[in-house]
């Protein structure tokens, strides 16, 4: 696998907003919530992601409404990731359920999707947008060249004005090209799309502590939100909250903020980029990691792992090196070059993602050898391959 090109190098912030105002924002001593409420009013580009337990009645024709009303008072671009085929597919085959085999399930997918799309169309013409379908697998999105193809395709139907809608190409996907839920499918565009907010519509009005009540603002995922986060109980979707606050986590580390919030409230998206306090907001780290090593850490699926001494690990986390054959205690798995790789360090905590340089055989065949020459051959992860991923 080759890493995907990376066009949003030439951002000058992490996630497109004003940096100066950000500085100045800063200098007054404004707390760290506030900034980031502040900075949701610049937002210009917006993925919408919307579950399917939310799409029923009206909720097509008022989510419609806002995004018109959006588009027609600040020129903002909006994607949505949208679930519901398989929900629709389900009612319109007459099932009792959601099934649990795969061959129904894509059945129903395959069935629900020409419904979603109905009532897409109907509900964007009526305020004069064009929508258009995107399908995506993780296959596609693993591949350098379908990715480039899919962010091409989003480029331009956004300059056309059309609003995509993207959903996980279920009649097609199996368990091996699955995102796992359109929440990280949502995570996965946002930086394909260079988007500055991804906001996660529910039908919860955000992350709550454990009394049940909102928690506005997370600084951290893991000391602030993921004991909160529990899994999903829902017959209709299969995200649930633990799933949005890993997405948000994702995309966060690619320059977006996120919000998560109810999509039952009246305008909530216009209340979001409006700075209001509702929902859950995750603010965006100050420095993202590139569309590449993104990519890299959070879309290719590991073939093996390496597991590196103590010395390797310290230069990885601190130095930013390779991985050189000489910290190399051992693989697992079967990995060729170009493969992604998990990297565990001595106590088996995963500290990095890289692209390997070379085979799972080779790898094993000269760890711990170190090289007298500068050959170079001797590297397994080079260091513009290799992710070290937050320690939180």
């Amino acid at each position: 696998m080759i890493d995907p090109e990376d066009r949003t190098a030439t951002k000058d912030t992490a996630d497109g907003r004003d940096a100066d105002a950000d500085a100045d924002a800063a200098a007054d001593g404004d707390a760290p919530e506030e900034r980031a409420r502040a900075a949701l009013k610049r937002c210009r580009r917006i993925i919408v992601k919307i579950g399917s337990k939310s799409l029923s009645g009206d909720a097509w024709d008022r989510l419609a409404a806002e995004v018109a009303a959006l588009r027609g008072r600040s020129g903002r671009s909006l994607v949505i990731v949208s679930s519901g085929a398989i929900a629709l597919g389900v009612a319109k085959l007459g099932l009792k359920a959601r099934p649990k085999d795969m061959a129904w399930l894509q059945a129903a997918a395959a069935a629900g999707q020409s419904v979603l799309m109905q009532r897409y169309e109907e509900a964007f013409g009526k305020v004069g947008l064009l929508v258009a379908q995107v399908l995506l697998t993780h296959a596609d999105l693993a591949d350098r060249t379908r990715t480039n193809n899919a962010r091409n395709a989003l480029a331009a139907l956004l300059e056309a004005g059309a609003i995509p809608i993207i959903n996980e190409n279920d009649a097609v996907a199996v368990e091996e090209i699955k995102f796992g839920d359109n929440d990280q499918l949502a995570a996965m565009v946002t930086p394909l799309c260079e988007a500055d907010l991804l906001i996660l519509l529910s039908d919860v009005e955000g992350l709550l502590d454990g009394d049940g009540r909102r928690v506005p603002f997370v600084r951290s995922v893991a000391r602030e939100a993921r004991h909160l986060a529990g899994a999903s109980t829902s017959g209709v979707g299969t995200g649930g909250m633990a799933s949005k606050v890993e997405a948000a986590r994702r995309a966060t580390l690619a320059g977006s903020h996120v919000v998560i919030g109810a999509a039952r409230e009246p305008g909530i998206i216009t209340r979001i980029i409006s700075g209001e306090d509702v929902g859950t907001l995750f603010a965006a780290v100050p420095q993202r990691l590139s569309a590449r090593k993104h990519w890299i850490a959070y879309t290719l699926r590991p073939r093996g792992a390496i597991l590196v001494d103590r010395g390797a690990a310290e230069a990885i986390g601190s130095k930013n090196r390779s991985i050189l054959a000489v910290g190399v205690l051992g693989v697992r798995g079967t990995f060729l070059p170009g493969d992604a790789v998990a990297v565990f360090d001595p106590d088996g905590v995963e500290i990095a993602r890289g692209l390997a340089r070379m085979s799972a055989g080779d790898a094993a065949r000269i760890a711990r050898k170190k090289r007298d020459d500068d050959a170079g051959d001797d590297v397994v992860v080079h260091r513009d391959d290799l992710v070290v991923l937050p320690s939180e």
